[in-house]
């Protein structure tokens, strides 16, 4: 069993030398953030390919310091309250969540369906904050979750603010599979991406979860956007009707946030 490794963005020095036993407390700190459940000493020893004697002083230190907690018998582990209160602290400390959150409030208000504020990070799509559905069939997200970017509304319509070579180095190939929906085509992409340039709005048709449609549009307020708003839908809900409606409502609310941001 391997864990699943985030590729992050940003520039590195080339003489950079990382310092190990940091970069094994983060790994640990991705692994239980990226997997949450119990895990045992010997699990995130064999995930992370990190000696079990060394993984045990590490773990001891993190549950002191409350980055980890442990189970009753003290040979299991997840994330401690720490990482909450850093979590939290980040959106906090975020102008681009304290922005959108009345365009999030009236987008929920319009439309009663599950709605999202997304960051692209690497290859992956990033849940900022949400809005539940109003509908008792809703779609189950938390924020925090990741997913990957070409499967997502979101993620095509950052990945679009890009040219295709770029958006192709943005991403992991080959491209992992989620449904059958899901696009792993290179070609069928720069399509896709394409479309997303023209039409202003990406769509996802069950491309991350079967049953669901999802629909998303770029945070105008940089350039490229690294920020988009999404409004899921369940498939047994869609119209062209209420395909019209999201796509003008998206519209309506983001894009004079756009205009502002060019007259300053």
């Amino acid at each position: 069993m391997h864990a699943r490794r985030v590729r992050y963005s940003g520039a590195v020095q080339d003489d950079f030398q990382p310092v190990k036993s940091a970069g094994r407390t983060l790994d640990v700190l991705e692994v239980l953030a990226d997997q949450p459940r119990a895990w045992t000493l010997v699990d995130l020893a064999r995930a992370l390919d990190i000696p079990k004697s060394s993984l045990h002083g590490l773990m001891r230190t993190m549950t002191a310091r409350g980055w980890v907690r442990a189970d009753e018998t003290g040979t299991r582990f997840r994330l401690g309250m720490r990482a909450l209160q850093v979590g939290a602290a980040y959106l906090d400390g975020d102008d681009s969540v304290a922005v959108m959150s009345g365009v999030l409030d009236e987008l929920s208000r319009r439309l009663g369906e599950t709605v999202h504020l997304g960051r692209i990070e690497g290859d992956q799509i990033v849940y900022l904050a949400k809005r539940d559905s109003t509908h008792r069939l809703r779609l189950y997200s938390a924020v925090g979750r990741r997913l990957p970017a070409h499967a997502t509304a979101l993620g095509k319509a950052l990945l679009a603010q890009h040219p295709d070579a770029d958006a192709d180095a943005m991403l992991s190939w080959p491209l992992q599979r989620l449904t059958a929906g899901t696009i792993t085509d290179r070609d069928v992409l720069h399509r896709a991406l394409a479309t997303v340039r023209e039409t202003g709005y990406a769509v996802d048709r069950e491309e991350n979860a079967d049953g669901i449609m999802c629909f998303a549009m770029a945070v105008p307020l940089t350039v490229p956007a690294t920020d988009a708003v999404s409004v899921s839908v369940p498939t047994t809900r869609m119209t062209a009707g209420v395909e019209e409606g999201v796509v003008a409502a998206l519209t309506d609310l983001l894009q004079p946030l756009g205009q502002a941001r060019s007259m300053l």
